[in-house]
C-alpha cells in the first residue's frame, strides 16, 4: 500500500499536519494525483550539499513536469475540464518556482515523504503488520529504480564502448589500406632499374613489417574489445532480464492478482502508471542493447576477424529478441475486464492496453483488436470484434455438455483478446493474445446469484500461473471467510465487516453445527458443493443462496442501519432467546431470517398473555426486499409501540429516529393522503392520537379482541390464538391482506371511490 493511501487515512492532529505539509510550493493536488511516480522516483540518491547534484534535480523536475503534463491530455470530459486547467496551472507554476533551483524541489519532496512515512509510522505503530509492509514496498520500488540506473549506465557505458571500437577499427581499415598501398609499390619496384630498386626497397620492406606487425596487434586488440563488448552485452542482458522479470513476474502479476480480487469487492488495483513508466524503461534499453548488438554485428561484418565473437553475437541477438518478445507479449493486458456475470443481449465494454505501446511507437499504426468469447472445454467461439474500447453485445452463446451436477451458471467463458503489430518496419511481428477473468453467461436475472457464486469462488481462490480456469473444489473456511467479508464489506458500501461471532454463525450454517469455539473451524474444508451446489438441511436454498439474500437485503434498505450498529443480523432463534430473556420486556433485535432467504425479523421480550409471570421471546414473520419497498424498516419499528429498547438498551428512537418519515401534510383541496401503518393484532391497543383526535392503534398490551372488544370493532373477535407452540406468528395470510391493503392505499383516492367523492 502506498504512504499515500495511508496518509489520506490520517486523522485528527496527524491529518492536519499532513495537510500542513503542502501550499504554493508543493500543491496537494500533485501529491495526489502522481502519487506512485512520485513515491517510485529515487529522492534519497540526490545529495542535496552537492552543487554538482543540480542537473540530477534538473532532470527530476522535468521529468515531474512531463508527468503532470500526461495527466493533463488525458483529461476528457467536463469533470476533466477543470482538472486540466488546475493541474496545467500547477506545472508552469512548479517549473516558475523550481527551474533555477531544482535541488529545493528535492528538498521539498523528501521532506514531505519523510514526514508521511512518520505519521503513518506513528498512526499505525512501527511494529504492526501494515507499518512493515510499508517498508517493504519502499524498499522494492528503491531496488527496482536502483537497476534501472545500473542498466542505465551499463547501457551508456557499452556505447561508449562501441564508439570507441568504431573508431579504432575505422583506423585499422585506414591502416589496412595503407599496408596494400605499401604491398602495391613493391611490387612495382620489379619495374624499377637494379640501382634504384635497391636504394628504395629496404625502406619498404621495413614499412610493411612495421605495418604488418601493427595490423596484427591491432586486430588483437579489435578482437579483444568486440569480446569485452559482448561480455558486458552479456551482463546487460542478464541485468535485463532479471528485472523484467521481477516487474512481470512479480509486479504486474501481483497487480493482476488486485484486479480479480477487486472483482469480489477487494480494495482497486492501482493505476497502472507505475507499472507502465517501468515497463517502457525497459522498452527503451531492450531496444538500446539491441541496437547496438546490432552496430556491433555490422562492425563484425565489415571486417571479419576470426574468432569466437560472431557465435557471441548471433546468442546476444537471439537473447534480446527473446527479451523483447516476451515483454510485449507480457503487457498487452485488460485494463477493464467484461462483467463476469454477462446476460445475453446486454451491452459490455473492455478496455485492453499495451503498456509498452508508446515507447514502440504502435500508436503511429493502431492495431486492430479482436475480441473473441470461447468456451475453454470446446473452444467454441462466437465472433465479436471490438476496437480497443467498446464491445457489441452478445446475442448468443453454445454451451458445453456439462458434467455430473453441474449447471449453467458453473461453466466458465472467457474472452479472448488477440492483436498484432509490428516493429521496426516490420522487422519484428508480434501476435500478442490475451484471456479475460473467467465469465459466466446467463440468460435470465434469477441466475444471477448462481453466477456470482461461480465468479466469487474462482476469483478468490484462482492460483497465479494455473491451466485457466482450474480452481481448488475444497478451500479451509477461514479462506472463504475473508472472501464472504470482502464480499460482503464491498456489496453493502460499509467498513463494518463480519465480526467473528458473525463468522461463527456462518459455520454453525454451513456445517450444520452447534460449536461457538472459532478454533473449532480454523482447520475444516468447505467445498464447491457445500457452497453453492447442496441444500441447506431441511432447507430449498444452498448457503450460498442464503448469503446472498442477507446482501441483496442489507445494500438495498439496511446499509445505514447495519453501520449504525442497529441489525445484529447473523442470530439464530435460540441466541436471540437467550440474549433477551434477560432483558425488560419490549426489548428487541434484528436478525437474519433463517428460513426465507433475504428475509429479516424482528425478535422481542414480553410478556405471555396466556400465562400470568411468564415472559417469552416472540418473531415476527420475516420482512423481505417487497415488504421495505412499501415502507421502511425504522417506520415500521416506530409503528410497533411495545418495541422500547433495542439490544441491548438503546431507546429504538435514539436509533431509528433520523430514518422516520416525516408525518404527512395537511389535506390538499379537501382531500386527506391515507397513510401506512404496521400493526401486530396481539400487541395492539387503541391509544388517541392528539393530533388528529381519532384513535390509532398502540401496541402496549395484548390483542384489543382480547382487551377491549366492546369499545373497537375494526378487528372482530379471534378465537384462535395468531401464535405457533415457537412463539412465531402465523401471519402470512394476515400479511397478504396488509400488503393488498398498502397497494390500495397507494392508488390515487379518485380511482378507488369513484363516485362517492363530495
Amino acid at each position: 500500500m502506498s504512504v499515500w493511501i495511508q496518509a489520506q487515512q490520517l486523522q485528527g492532529e496527524a491529518l492536519h499536519q499532513m495537510q500542513s505539509l503542502y501550499g504554493q510550493h508543493f500543491p496537494i493536488e500533485v501529491r495526489h494525483y502522481l502519487s506512485q511516480w512520485i513515491e517510485a522516483q529515487l529522492w534519497d540518491s540526490v545529495d542535496l550539499e552537492n552543487p554538482q547534484e543540480e542537473f540530477k534535480a534538473k532532470r527530476m523536475l522535468d521529468s515531474l513536469i512531463q508527468e503532470l503534463q500526461k495527466k493533463v491530455e488525458h483529461q476528457v470530459g467536463e469533470d476533466g475540464f477543470l482538472l486540466k486547467i488546475k493541474l496545467g496551472h500547477y506545472a508552469t507554476q512548479l517549473k516558475n518556482t523550481y527551474d533555477r533551483c531544482p535541488l529545493e524541489l528535492v528538498r521539498c519532496i523528501k521532506h514531505i515523504l519523510y514526514t508521511e512515512q512518520r505519521l503513518v509510522r506513528e498512526a499505525t505503530n512501527a511494529s504492526s503488520p501494515g507499518g512493515g509492509m510499508l517498508d517493504s514496498m519502499s524498499q522494492k520500488y528503491q531496488q527496482l529504480n536502483q537497476a534501472f540506473e545500473e542498466l542505465r549506465l551499463l547501457t551508456q557505458d557499452t556505447d561508449n564502448d562501441l564508439r570507441k571500437l568504431q573508431h579504432s577499427q575505422e583506423y585499422f581499415i585506414i591502416q589496412y589500406q595503407e599496408s596494400l598501398h605499401i604491398q602495391a609499390q613493391l611490387g612495382n619496384l620489379s619495374a624499377l632499374p637494379p640501382s634504384d630498386r635497391v636504394l628504395r626497397e629496404p625502406a619498404l620492406l621495413s614499412k610493411r613489417a612495421t605495418m604488418e606487425a601493427w595490423l596484427t596487434r591491432e586486430a588483437n586488440t579489435l578482437q579483444k574489445y568486440r569480446l569485452d563488448l559482448a561480455e558486458k552485452h552479456q551482463k546487460t542482458l542478464q541485468l535485463l532480464r532479471k528485472q523484467q522479470t521481477t516487474i512481470l513476474d512479480d509486479e504486474l502479476i501481483q497487480w493482476k492478482r488486485r484486479q480479480q480480487l477487486a472483482g469480489n469487492g477487494g480494495p482497486p488495483e492501482g493505476a497502472l502508471d507505475v507499472l507502465q513508466s517501468w515497463c517502457e524503461k525497459l522498452a527503451e534499453l531492450i531496444c538500446q542493447n539491441r541496437q547496438q548488438i546490432r552496430r556491433a554485428e555490422h562492425l563484425r561484418q565489415q571486417l571479419p576477424i576470426p574468432g569466437p565473437v560472431e557465435e557471441l553475437l548471433t546468442e546476444l541477438n537471439n537473447t534480446i529478441t527473446d527479451i523483447i518478445s516476451a515483454l510485449v507479449t507480457s503487457t498487452f493486458i485488460i485494463e477493464k475486464h467484461p462483467p463476469q456475470v454477462l446476460k445475453t443481449q446486454t451491452k459490455f465494454a473492455a478496455t485492453v492496453r499495451l503498456l509498452v505501446g508508446g515507447k514502440l511507437n504502435v500508436h503511429m499504426n493502431p492495431p486492430q483488436v479482436k475480441a473473441t468469447i470461447i468456451n475453454l472445454l470446446l473452444s467454441i467461439s462466437l465472433f465479436l470484434h471490438c476496437s480497443f474500447i467498446s464491445l457489441s453485445s452478445l446475442k448468443r452463446i453454445k454451451r458445453s455438455d456439462r458434467r455430473g451436477a453441474e449447471s449453467v451458471t458453473e461453466e466458465k467463458f472467457t474472452v479472448l483478446f488477440e492483436s498484432q503489430f509490428s516493429v521496426g518496419g516490420n522487422e519484428l511481428v508480434f501476435q500478442v493474445k490475451t484471456l479475460s477473468l473467467p465469465v459466466v453467461v446467463i440468460v435470465h436475472g434469477s441466475q444471477d446469484n448462481n453466477a456470482t457464486a461461480t465468479v466469487l469462488w474462482d476469483n478468490a481462490f484462482a492460483e497465479p500461473g494455473r491451466v485457466p480456469f482450474a480452481i481448488p473444489d475444497k478451500v479451509m473456511w477461514p479462506q472463504l471467510c475473508d472472501a464472504l467479508n470482502m464480499k460482503y464489506k464491498a456489496e453493502v458500501q460499509s467498513n463494518r465487516g463480519l465480526s467473528e461471532e458473525n463468522l461463527v454463525f456462518l459455520a454453525q450454517k454451513a456445517f450444520s453445527s452447534a460449536s461457538t469455539s472459532p478454533e473449532d473451524y480454523r482447520s475444516m474444508t468447505m467445498s464447491w458443493s457445500q457452497f453453492n451446489r447442496e441444500s441447506l438441511p431441511g432447507r430449498n436454498f444452498t448457503f450460498w443462496q442464503w448469503f446472498d439474500g442477507v446482501i441483496e437485503l442489507m445494500k438495498k434498505h439496511l446499509k445505514l442501519h447495519w453501520n449504525d450498529g442497529a441489525i445484529l443480523g447473523f442470530v439464530n432463534k435460540q441466541q436471540a432467546q437467550d440474549m433477551l430473556m434477560s432483558k425488560p420486556n419490549g426489548t428487541f433485535l434484528l436478525r437474519f431470517s433463517d428460513s426465507e432467504i433475504g428475509g429479516i425479523t424482528i425478535a422481542w421480550v414480553a410478556e405471555n398473555p396466556n400465562k400470568a409471570g411468564e415472559r417469552m421471546v416472540w418473531n415476527l414473520m420475516p420482512y423481505t426486499t417487497k415488504d421495505f419497498s412499501i415502507r421502511s424498516l425504522a417506520d415500521r419499528i416506530s409503528d410497533l409501540n411495545h418495541l422500547l429498547f433495542l439490544y441491548p438498551d438503546r431507546p429504538k428512537d435514539e436509533v431509528f429516529s433520523k430514518y422516520y418519515t416525516p408525518p404527512h401534510s395537511k389535506a390538499v383541496d379537501g382531500y386527506v393522503k391515507p397513510q401506512i401503518r404496521q400493526v401486530v393484532p396481539e400487541f395492539a391497543t387503541a391509544n388517541p392520537d392528539p393530533s388528529s383526535g381519532n384513535p390509532t392503534y398502540m401496541d402496549h398490551a395484548a390483542s384489543p379482541s382480547v382487551s377491549h372488544p366492546h369499545i373497537y370493532g375494526i378487528y372482530p373477535p379471534i378465537n384462535d390464538s395468531m401464535l405457533d407452540g415457537d412463539g412465531e406468528f402465523d401471519l402470512e395470510d394476515t400479511m397478504d391482506v396488509a400488503r393488498h391493503v398498502e397497494e390500495l392505499l397507494r392508488r390515487p383516492i379518485e380511482n378507488q371511490w369513484s363516485g362517492q367523492q363530495s
